[in-house]
């Protein structure tokens, strides 16, 4: 049974889009204080965005909001044209105060994308947009929209900005700007991370802010934590198994309450005025952080706090590339034994040979297995970009099922709970599954952590469906 053939084409398109809607949905209380950078809200035939817009004074003390984008050339229509592919897009910039302020400005241009230049740059499978737009200090919600000039179709991303008005206040903190850096693309420098999930290929990070006083009778002290916290990392486990315990690790997700500093430091500041602070650190590993900065001193009622919660993914994420990423999402598909002897392998030339063996051995073709290996690495891309949250997207059980049964024939919902069927009979036991959340998206937990309601009885309905792709048959017979 394999639901992402036959009626299909039409039907994945919309249920990817119904799935999207559904997460997106949901409600998340925000705490304005946290940065938490944006969400891959993958829409099939879209261009794919992502942003951020940080505010802040320049040396003039005007205000600015400083906003990057990261646009998937990937999502994009390239054409051949004057002997390159390029890609023509429109992209609009809106800012619109809010919360008393009347500002509204608009911004359009119109790029053909084929090379560095005028403000973009080019890395693997990312175009980055940079834009800096003057505007005074107050409140704004900053949308980017941008057009796929061949298709038409437009993506917006929307985020709310500050600029604090030094005039007024005594002590504030600007929201704090994430950067990291690729030693395999040093020129580039650090680029702004607009996502919460940081490829571990980056070599460094780096942390700005904005410390803003008018006073100086007090030093302003100024506290940094790195802070990491504990969270379930496994892979989602057989559908037949028993559910989580509410005390283990996968029923939490994340527990923000059980953490460590991995660094710290002091400094103060003696001088009125704006000053930019940078903290660097290296890469920490693959995890879920929070970096915050506490100002207090100089006048200020109460401390003045920012953090950036962000997490370390695997290299290519949420592309799917070396051996390691290519052999890990066969847990779904093998016995532990075979699994743990896969993952024994730490030669990369040699864990790919295995990874290409087991296709091959099982499917039985070259080309068989080619088109076998493209769906399934489909599938698990996919499930990066829908339903990550800690953990790799591939890893939860939204992002297990998906692998194996393909977008759903429907979704239903209902508070905490999830419906994907899979047969035009809801109440078949055997290609229904019901997702259940432990606790509410909402200021200390904004994730949606969906947990399968495991049975025994889908012990064969599994083991049939991984049959399926190991032999191929699953998209083999409907070719």
């Amino acid at each position: 049974m394999d639901t992402g053939s036959g009626f299909r084409q039409y039907g994945r398109s919309f249920l990817l889009l119904a799935m999207a809607a559904v997460i997106a949905s949901c409600s998340r209380a925000y705490d304005p204080a946290i940065e938490r950078g944006a969400e891959y809200q993958f829409r099939q035939g879209y261009p794919e965005v992502r942003m951020t817009a940080l505010g802040y004074l320049d040396e003039e003390g005007e205000g600015v909001i400083s906003i990057a984008a990261d646009i998937t050339d990937g999502t994009l229509i390239f054409r051949e044209r004057d002997g390159k592919n390029v890609a023509d897009i429109e992209i609009e910039i809106r800012i619109t105060g809010i919360e008393g302020s009347h500002y509204s400005d608009t911004y359009t241009e119109s790029k053909t994308i084929k090379s560095v230049s005028n403000g973009f740059i080019r890395s693997p499978e990312v175009v980055q947009f940079r834009r800096d737009k003057k505007v005074p200090p107050g409140n704004y919600e900053v949308t980017i929209s941008v057009t796929d000039k061949s298709s038409d179709r437009s993506t917006s991303r929307s985020t709310k900005s500050f600029i604090s008005d030094p005039d007024e206040q005594t002590v504030s903190l600007s929201a704090l700007q994430l950067l990291g850096v690729n030693p395999d693309r040093l020129r580039e420098g650090y680029t702004p991370i607009t996502t919460y999930h940081a490829s571990a290929a980056t070599d460094s990070l780096r942390f700005v802010t904005q410390v803003t006083s008018t006073e100086s009778e007090v030093p302003l002290t100024i506290e940094s934590r790195l802070i990491r916290f504990e969270a379930d990392t496994t892979p989602a486990r057989s559908m037949s198994h028993p559910n989580y315990s509410p005390s283990s690790s996968p029923y939490k997700g994340i527990d923000f309450r059980n953490k460590d500093v991995i660094d710290q430091t002091r400094r103060e500041l003696d001088q009125p005025g704006s000053v930019m602070i940078e903290f660097r650190h290296k890469r920490p590993g693959r995890g879920n952080y929070r970096f915050e900065v506490r100002a207090e001193g100089s006048g200020a009622d109460e401390e003045e706090y920012r953090a950036r919660d962000f997490s370390i993914k695997s290299e290519n994420f949420p592309h799917i590339k070396n051996p390691r990423e290519l052999a890990e999402p066969l847990v779904y598909l093998m016995g532990d034994r075979e699994y743990r002897e896969l993952m024994s392998i730490e030669d990369p030339d040699s864990l790919k040979e295995a990874v290409d063996y087991f296709w091959l051995s099982n499917v039985g073709s070259i080309d068989g297995a080619r088109q076998v290996i493209s769906r399934y690495y489909e599938r698990v891309e996919q499930a990066n970009k829908q339903f990550t949250n800690f953990k790799e997207g591939w890893k939860t059980d939204l992002g297990m099922i998906y692998i194996l049964f393909g977008p759903p024939w429907y979704v239903t919902t209902r508070l905490n709970r999830m419906h994907w069927a899979y047969s035009y009979d809801r109440e078949n036991p055997n290609y229904n599954f019901i997702f259940e959340r432990p606790r509410m998206p909402n200021e200390h937990f904004p994730f949606n952590h969906y947990l399968l309601q495991r049975s025994p009885n889908y012990f064969t309905v599994q083991y049939q469906q991984v049959q399926g792709w190991r032999t191929g048959h699953i998209v083999l017979a409907v070719m």
